[in-house]
C-alpha cells in the first residue's frame, strides 16, 4: 500500500539546521546521536578558548533565553480577510500575536528573505511593559501577554534589566535568521538599555557586523530632568554580512545643496552642472605612503600635507612615508593625475593654507577637487552622518492627530522614510517591524512607495495588548492595540489613495498619472494549531478541529510549507470536484470527500508541484491512484510532485 509522507506542523528547528550544517562543514565530527565535541575541539585546535577568565555577556536568565529560542512552535496563523484590505492584491501583512512565536512560524516562509528589520521596541524605563515568556503551552501563555494592561517592568525589581534581555535576546536571535545576506537590523532604543542592546546585537551578529550607533534628537527644548533633559534616544544598525551589505547613501537635503554645491560649472561636458569644492587632503587612521607626494602648484612652488620627512630630490608624485599623525592626499598620484587632466582640480590662494612647501614653510595654496552634484545624487547621495536632528517625535504626534489616531510615542514616519532610503531598501524588498506599535512602518513604507514609485512590502507584528478603557484609545473603542495599528494603515492607505487621484485630476499637459501604491494588508493571527494531535494510542478519523476553515487549513500548509503567505489562492473545479490552488498550482489542496482516478488525473494537469490530502478520504485505492497520476507528472516535467497528508 502506498504511503504518503505525513505533514510537519512544527516549525523550522533552527538547531537541527545548525547541527546539519556542522556536519557538513566538518563531517569527521558527526556522530549517529548528534556531534562529538571531544573531536570538535581537537578539529578548532588552539581557537579553542578553554581559559577560565574571559570577557562574557550575561544575565539571570540567559540560558532559559536561549532555549526559548530553539523550541520549535507548533501554532499557526490563521486569515482574517475581513479585517484586511484588498486581501486577494496585496503583498504585505499584518500579523496579530506574540511576537516569539510569529518569528518563528515565519522561519520557513521567510528566511533570508527580510531586506530591513526596524524595531522600536520597550525602553524598559519602568513603565513599559516587558512580556513574561515562559515555557510549555505557548498559546495560553500568548493570551496571557494579551491581557496584561497597564502592566509594567517595575524598576524596583531585582531582575528588572535581566527580564528585558530575556524579552529581546530570543526575538532578535530569530530575527537576524530572517535577515538576507545584504539585510540590516535598526533597532530604537533609549539610554536605560542601550548598554545592553548593544553587547546583545554584538554578540548575536558579531562585532565586525555593527555599522554604527546612530543618536537621534527626539525633542528640542523642556526642562525635565533631576540633572539634564533627555533629548536623544539611539538607533542600533547591525549588517547580517557586512562583507555583502550595501554602503549607505542619504538623500541631499536643500540645505546640503545650497552650502555645499554653490558654484555652477563654465564650460566641458558638466556645464551648467552645480559642483562643490573639498579639500584634497585629510586625515587618516591609517596613512598610506603612496597617498603622501608633492603636487606642483600654478605658481610652481610644491605642496604636500605637513609631515617631518622631505625627500633628497623633489619631484611631483614621488612619494614620502608619512607618520601616524600626518595627513595625506585622498587619492594615489596616478588618480589625481586623472583628476587634474579632467579639470576636476581647483588650487586657491590662501593665507591659511593646511600644506607646507618644498622649504618645510606653509604653502600659500589649497589644493581641491570638484564635486558634481548629479553624479553624487547617481551614487545615491551623501555618506550619512551618526546624528539625526530633522526627525523629531512632535512629527509622529502630528501625523497621528491628523489620522485621528490615538497612540504615545509612535517614531516619525519620516525617520523611517530615512532609514529606507540611507539603508537602500528598494522595490520588491520585504521590511519587517515585530514591536508595530501604531504601524508607523508599514506608514512609511506606504508613504516611499507613493515618493519614489517602487513597491516594497511590509510586514507588521504585535501583540494585542489591551488598551485601558480609561486612556484616549479607550475612549475611542479601542480594544487593543492591534486595533489602532490595523485603523492606522487604513486611514494612512485612504489618505494616500486620495491624494493620488487628486493629483491625476489635474495634470499637466504630457505628464503620466500616478499610480496608488498597494495599500492593502492580510490580517493573520496567531492560534493553536487546526490539527489535532492524537493521543498515543487514540485514532482520529478527521483531525481537522471543527472551528476551522479550508482558509485555516491552507494557511496552515502554507505556513510549514514554507510559502509566502501573500501568495494568491483560488478556489477551482478539477473534473467537478472543489479544490485549492496556491500559486497557481504551487500547492494544491484536497480537503473535500470525492477524490478519485479522474479528479486525480484533473488535478496532474495542473502540473502542481506540491499536493496536500487528508487522510481521512483517502483509502488504499485512491493512494495508488494518486501515485499513478503524480508520476506521470514527474516524468512530463522532470521534477517530483511532493505529497503529504494530514
Amino acid at each position: 500500500m502506498a504511503e504518503f509522507e505525513k505533514m510537519d506542523l512544527a516549525s523550522a528547528d533552527l538547531v537541527a539546521e545548525r547541527i546539519e550544517q556542522l556536519k557538513r562543514l566538518l563531517p569527521e565530527v558527526a556522530t549517529e546521536g548528534g556531534i562529538d565535541f571531544d573531536k570538535l575541539r581537537l578539529v578548532l585546535g588552539d581557537e579553542v578558548d578553554e581559559g577560565t577568565e574571559r570577557y562574557a555577556f550575561t544575565w539571570p536568565g540567559k540560558t532559559d533565553a536561549i532555549r526559548q529560542s530553539q523550541t520549535p512552535s507548533t501554532a499557526t496563523l490563521r486569515p482574517c480577510p475581513e479585517e484586511s484590505v484588498t486581501w486577494d492584491e496585496t503583498e504585505n501583512l499584518y500579523i496579530e500575536g506574540d511576537n516569539l512565536e510569529v518569528l518563528k512560524l515565519l522561519q520557513h516562509s521567510y528566511h533570508g528573505r527580510v531586506r530591513l528589520i526596524y524595531i522600536d521596541p520597550p525602553y524598559n524605563t519602568g513603565h513599559d511593559f516587558v512580556y513574561k515568556d515562559k515555557f510549555g503551552d505557548t498559546i495560553e501563555n500568548y493570551r496571557e501577554q494579551a491581557g496584561l494592561a497597564g502592566q509594567s517592568n517595575a524598576d524596583t525589581s531585582g531582575r528588572y534589566h535581566s527580564d528585558w534581555c530575556s524579552m529581546m535576546y530570543p526575538r532578535l536571535k530569530l530575527a537576524r535568521e530572517l535577515l538576507s545576506d545584504d539585510g540590516i537590523l535598526a533597532f530604537s532604543i533609549g539610554e536605560d538599555e542601550v548598554d545592553n542592546a548593544v553587547k546583545m546585537c554584538d554578540e548575536l551578529f558579531g562585532r565586525s557586523n555593527r555599522i554604527a550607533i546612530f543618536s537621534r534628537a527626539m525633542k528640542s527644548g523642556g526642562a525635565k530632568g533631576n540633572f539634564y533633559t533627555p533629548s536623544i534616544d539611539y538607533i542600533l544598525i547591525f549588517a547580517r554580512n557586512i562583507e555583502t551589505a550595501n554602503r549607505f547613501r542619504a538623500p541631499f537635503t536643500e540645505e546640503q545643496i545650497k552650502t555645499f554645491y554653490r558654484n555652477t560649472e563654465t564650460d566641458g561636458p558638466h556645464a551648467g552642472e552645480l559642483y562643490g569644492e573639498e579639500r584634497l587632503f585629510k586625515a587618516s587612521l591609517d596613512p598610506r605612503p603612496n597617498q603622501r607626494y608633492y603636487i606642483q602648484c600654478p605658481d610652481g612652488t610644491f605642496a604636500i600635507p605637513p609631515g617631518p620627512t622631505k625627500p633628497k630630490h623633489l619631484v611631483e608624485g614621488e612619494t614620502v612615508l608619512p607618520t601616524a599623525q600626518d595627513k595625506v592626499w585622498k587619492w594615489i598620484y596616478p588618480r589625481y593625475k586623472s583628476e587634474l587632466d579632467a579639470g576636476r582640480i581647483v588650487f586657491k590662494k590662501t593665507s591659511t593654507s593646511g600644506l607646507v612647501d618644498e622649504n618645510g614653510n606653509q604653502s600659500a595654496w589649497n589644493i581641491y577637487n570638484k564635486l558634481y552634484l548629479r553624479e553624487q545624487e547617481e551614487k545615491g547621495g551623501v555618506v550619512p552622518s551618526n546624528l539625526i536632528t530633522q526627525y523629531e517625535n512632535r512629527q509622529s504626534s502630528r501625523e497621528l492627530k491628523e489620522l485621528d489616531i490615538p497612540f504615545d510615542y509612535a517614531k516619525p514616519v519620516g525617520l523611517i522614510r530615512y532609514l529606507l532610503q540611507i539603508i537602500g531598501v528598494t522595490a520588491g524588498d520585504v521590511v519587517l517591524d515585530f514591536f508595530s506599535g501604531s504601524s508607523s512602518t508599514a506608514h512609511a513604507v506606504m508613504a516611499q512607495n507613493l515618493a519614489d514609485g517602487m513597491e516594497r512590502h511590509f510586514i507588521m507584528v504585535q501583540l494585542p495588548e489591551k488598551c485601558d478603557p480609561s486612556s484616549e484609545a479607550g475612549k475611542q473603542g479601542y480594544k487593543n492595540i492591534c486595533e489602532i495599528g490595523k485603523e492606522r494603515i487604513r486611514r494612512a492607505g485612504a489618505k494616500i489613495a486620495a491624494g493620488v487621484e487628486e493629483s491625476n485630476r489635474q495634470l499637466r499637459l504630457g505628464e503620466e498619472p500616478k499610480s496608488i501604491p498597494d495599500i492593502g494588508f492580510r490580517v493573520l493571527k496567531l492560534d493553536e494549531s487546526g490539527i489535532e494531535r492524537p493521543k498515543p494510542g487514540e485514532l482520529l478519523l478527521d483531525v481537522v478541529k471543527p472551528d476551522r476553515s479550508d482558509e485555516d487549513i491552507i494557511f496552515e500548509m502554507m505556513l510549514k510549507w514554507g510559502l509566502e503567505l501573500t501568495l494568491p489562492i483560488e478556489k477551482v473545479e478539477a473534473a467537478g470536484y472543489p479544490c485549492y490552488s496556491v500559486a497557481y498550482g504551487e500547492l494544491v489542496c484536497c480537503l473535500a470527500d470525492g477524490l478519485n482516478m479522474q479528479v486525480l488525473d484533473a488535478i496532474a494537469d495542473m502540473e502542481p508541484r506540491r499536493v496536500l490530502m487528508l487522510d481521512r478520504i483517502l483509502d488504499d485505492t485512491t493512494k495508488l491512484n494518486a501515485v499513478q497520476a503524480f508520476k506521470r507528472v514527474e516524468e512530463k516535467t522532470g521534477r517530483e510532485v511532493e505529497l503529504r497528508t494530514v
